[in-house]
């Protein structure tokens, strides 16, 4: 018996609900960190704002479209209460300064920012087209999100250095993308699908660099440098070589993080 292009894409849905679940909860040994040495300093917020955006995009995409709509719901919903929480515990330990500018990124981008793309869409546009609005705006979000691990990929060029690009980690973002790619394609939603297609190629990418330079002679880097991982995750680099890597996440002696988050 054939199984039709619905039972397909639930089955990828479900399966990319399962991967971004656990990529989701990725961060929270950098959170157990926080909690333990009571201080935030040191660590970024951008990373869980830009994905409690992202979340709360493909929800309001997700109810705009109704149609085998779901499992887009079901993994943003749990994204948004997640990101919630590692922002609510950002902002207890966070340094004074640091705890003004995430309010006032999480005011910029979150509440200004998704509440005029709101009521512009839902005052402007109808129908399909109010779909068609959302879904371009989901589409170049994800997609700069997803170009992220260019500064990333040139840096572990450059320092012929893997540690900030664990092989593990590009595994699973790269089948995270596959998963919802395919769920995107079955349903011939391209909103959904033509991102993805993007982070599989970057995780294919990163994979093979990390072969290339898994076993190579890492060069020090003497000053501070910012990088910008995978998919929109900042991570401060005070010298390689005094760095210990742990995996998902990486916390360092120098209090610098890596981390993920998930983009459907």
């Amino acid at each position: 018996m054939a199984i039709n292009h619905e039972t397909w894409a639930f089955v990828f849905g479900l399966l990319g609900n399962v991967i971004s679940f656990m990529v989701f909860l990725a961060p929270l040994p950098t959170f157990y960190q926080i909690y333990k040495k009571k201080t935030a300093e040191g660590f970024q917020s951008l990373p869980y704002v830009v994905a409690l955006f992202s979340s709360m995009l493909w929800i309001y995409y997700a109810l705009v479209k109704k149609d085998a709509s779901l499992l887009l719901i079901t993994i943003n919903s749990f994204g948004c209460v997640i990101e919630s929480i590692y922002l609510l515990i950002f902002l207890v330990y966070a340094p004074s300064k640091t705890r003004l500018s995430t309010i006032k990124l999480l005011l910029l981008l979150n509440v200004f920012g998704f509440g005029a793309m709101l009521l512009s869409t839902l005052y402007f546009t109808t129908g399909s087209k109010r779909l068609s609005v959302i879904g371009w705006i989901c589409l170049v979000f994800n997609i700069s999100v997803f170009a992220a691990p260019l500064c990333i990929l040139k840096r572990v060029i450059q320092t012929k250095s893997v540690e900030f690009m664990p092989f593990s980690l590009s595994f699973f973002l790269t089948v995270n993308a596959v998963m919802w790619f395919f769920y995107g394609l079955l349903l011939k939603d391209y909103y959904i699908a033509l991102p993805n297609t993007l982070g599989f190629v970057f995780g294919i990418i990163q994979m093979v660099l990390y072969l290339v330079y898994r076993n190579a002679k890492p060069k020090t880097l003497e000053e501070p440098t910012k990088l910008q991982e995978l998919n929109g995750h900042i991570v401060d680099v005070v010298k390689l070589g005094t760095m210990t890597p742990s995996e998902p996440n990486h916390v360092t002696k120098s209090g610098a993080v890596t981390e993920t988050a998930s983009n459907v």
